[in-house]
């Protein structure tokens, strides 16, 4: 049969299937919230997505989503800062 049973549609997996049908409550994980945040680096103070926290070595780090200035365009990076360069969109 194609597709067989490891195939996955907008109903799930066939095991999610069966364990709704038993009345199973099927957590989903949700990503976590992405947030507004400025980078304030040798570019200047620009917008960004703050995408997670990490600590190492002792210093906090935002994994985020900002662009750069390049040529007479911008291109969009992703990389670790810390906590230092990073400021609060406030709502």
């Amino acid at each position: 049969m194609a597709g067989g049973m490891n195939k996955r549609g907008r109903y799930g997996s066939m095991a999610e299937q069966v364990a709704r049908s038993q009345g199973a409550d099927i957590a989903t994980p949700q990503p976590p919230r992405i947030k507004h945040c400025w980078v304030t680096d040798r570019h200047g103070r620009l917008p960004g997505l703050l995408l997670e926290w990490r600590q190492l070595d002792g210093v906090w780090r935002g994994r985020v989503l900002h662009p750069i200035p390049e040529g007479d365009g911008w291109i969009v990076v992703e990389e670790w800062l810390s906590a230092e360069l990073l400021e609060r969109v406030d709502p």
